[in-house]
């Protein structure tokens, strides 16, 4: 019994030292994340060229799940840009995204069956940070609704301790970081069967980009823009990818 309960202990130590590998984002950068004022008005300024040169969509549902802390408004922009140029996009409709991750997964199951039950087509889903996270949980589980997932900053490694709110996250959701790990090592036991696209960018000040990197997924691609994280939802380069990812195959 000694045994046991020591090699238990062993590996929840291995755990937590896994989970802080990855450091979050330098200072500086955390303090860059004003720069979003910025970002957005370079996006107004380019929305028209981008609306007209995009690759377009022929009514595919898109459903856009926000991040950490935000709700549906924080992804208008990006789903009437997406609206215009041919797609159908989708809130995701359950308010602020702060509650357990896995306690929102059976509500978004039921409206991704509900969609692609009204479409007749598997659904695209579009993550920004944490709502990434949730849209590769959502693939994992039901790869046969599921077309793609594009993921917009999302970590997929390193856990709370690779992004600069971690104390935040951990606070909100209640959960302490060995019963996050212990989560994701449960729930990764089960592969993405469905295409990954990830984008994320260095100069990310609130996620560590390394944490953005997926070592794991079969179908996966790794897209870098330049733009902070909290301006990611309204990034040019971002604006201008998302349609080619949406529609490359």
């Amino acid at each position: 019994m000694f045994l046991v309960l020591n090699f238990t202990r062993i590996r929840w130590i291995c755990n937590l030292r896994l989970v802080s590998e990855i450091k979050p984002p330098h200072a500086f950068l955390t303090l860059m994340e004003g720069r979003v004022v910025v970002e957005a008005g370079a996006l107004m300024l380019a929305l028209p060229l981008l609306r007209l040169t995009a690759r377009k969509g022929h009514g595919e549902p898109v459903i856009v799940l926000p991040g950490f802390m935000a709700d549906d408004r924080s992804t208008s922009i990006l789903r009437n840009y997406l609206n215009q140029i041919g797609y159908q996009a989708i809130p995701w409709g359950l308010g602020t995204n702060r509650q357990p991750m896995l306690s929102m997964l059976p509500k978004l199951q039921n409206k991704i069956s509900d969609v692609s039950s009204q479409t007749g087509q598997k659904v695209r889903l579009v993550g920004w940070s944490r709502g990434g996270m949730i849209s590769r949980e959502l693939a994992r589980d039901n790869p046969g609704q599921i077309d793609r997932v594009i993921t917009i900053g999302s970590p997929v490694r390193g856990g709370i301790g690779a992004s600069a709110i971690g104390r935040w996250v951990q606070r909100e959701t209640g959960l302490t970081p060995l019963q996050m790990s212990r989560l994701t090592e449960e729930r990764s036991r089960l592969p993405i069967k469905v295409p990954v696209r990830a984008i994320y960018s260095k100069s990310d000040g609130v996620v560590a980009w390394k944490a953005c990197i997926d070592e794991q997924t079969e179908d996966i691609e790794h897209h870098e823009v330049i733009g902070s994280h909290i301006g990611l939802g309204s990034n040019v380069e971002v604006f201008r990818l998302l349609p080619r990812l949406l529609n490359e195959w």
